[in-house]
């Protein structure tokens, strides 16, 4: 998005300052990921149309209407955590508008702190997608691998390296040929150019294990991309079973996780699973994730080596995905178990 149109509405006639500051943050939007300003677009939406309906100002925005804000948000429905995601996306709009963030007041504190609590007490749990572990990945690899259909050939390739990479679906979807190497054994490097953690010029290297390499290699040799370093590792393969080359864009985060659902249909426990805050009712973009990193943890892997992995900042981002795999190897639970005969 090159122009103001968005924000425009949302800044007074008199607000000159402000307009130009924002007209500097739109300028500068390749500094954010599509995600991240997708989102501040649907926060500030939802927000300015609740200010007109309310009588209230967005921008700047007192705390006091914040604080009303988010307990509507509440009221309305919403998960704790899309709450603070409107909390956080409106301080960062206000911050780069040259304005103080109405967060900052105690009063929304209060209101935040308020808000997560009643989650918390109403039983309302973090989302998690369904693990999509190492067995899953065996188990499809032995009804795919022979198929003479190149979509489960391609779709192998894909969860192998999901897997094996632990990247994100987006990260996934716009590697390219030429961004393939060999190591002296044979064996697949990839060199994966940023991801949504890390945004240098030296990039990422991820590296493919025998198998892994084995079933990319495969895909690339079928569908004949070997020959175009330009394309996108994972194309759209035609209904005649014959891939496309596609240069452009790669393909669509819906068509990536489509990869997910036929995989569930085909190797998943038969039923769809229980539902989670109404989502993951079977594996999606972000289950190669959540399993890879309970494998690892299963295996004792530590902490430090499953967020370098996967590129997470945050231990507590592992720590909720892994919570369930230690839950015995506490103290407590060592010690009764070793004083108490059953």
């Amino acid at each position: 998005m090159a122009d103001m149109t968005p924000i425009a509405g949302l800044i007074a006639t008199d607000g000159h300052d402000i307009a130009e500051r924002l007209r500097e943050f739109v300028q500068d939007r390749e500094a954010f990921s599509d995600n991240t300003w997708n989102q501040l677009l649907s926060v500030m939406r939802i927000g300015s149309r609740w200010a007109d309906e309310h009588g209230r100002s967005f921008l700047p925005m007192s705390p006091a209407d914040l604080r009303d804000y988010l307990l509507w948000l509440q009221a309305s429905g919403r998960a704790s955590s899309t709450v603070s995601t409107h909390a956080a996306l409106i301080s960062m709009l206000h911050r780069n508008a040259g304005l103080v963030p109405p967060n900052s007041s105690p009063q929304v504190f209060r209101a935040v702190k308020k808000i997560n609590r009643a989650a918390v007490i109403s039983g309302e749990r973090a989302g998690q997608a369904v693990p999509f572990r190492i067995g899953d990945l065996l188990t499809l690899d032995q009804r795919w691998s022979d198929s003479e259909r190149l979509q489960q050939i391609r779709d192998l390739a894909f969860l192998h390296v999901a897997y094996a990479t632990l990247l994100r679906v987006s990260e996934l979807g716009r590697l390219r040929v030429r961004d393939i190497s060999r190591a002296a054994d044979g064996r697949i490097v990839l060199d994966v150019a940023w991801t949504k953690t890390i945004v240098m010029t030296g990039g990422l290297i991820k590296g493919l294990g025998d198998l892994s390499s084995q079933r990319l290699t495969e895909w690339l040799t079928l569908s004949g991309l070997n020959a175009e370093p330009d394309a996108f590792i994972f194309g759209p393969v035609h209904r005649t079973n014959c891939a496309r080359v596609e240069t452009s864009k790669p393909l669509s985060t819906r068509a990536l996780e489509d990869i997910f659902a036929r995989a569930w249909q085909e190797a998943g426990p038969g039923q769809d699973a229980r539902s989670n805050k109404n989502r993951y009712r079977g594996w999606s973009g972000h289950s190669t994730r959540v399993g890879a990193a309970i494998d690892m943890a299963t295996k004792k892997y530590s902490t430090a080596q499953i967020m370098q992995e996967g590129t997470w900042k945050k231990a507590e981002t592992v720590m909720r995905y892994i919570r369930h795999v230690d839950a015995h190897a506490g103290a407590m639970v060592d010690f009764m178990d070793q004083h108490i005969k059953v």
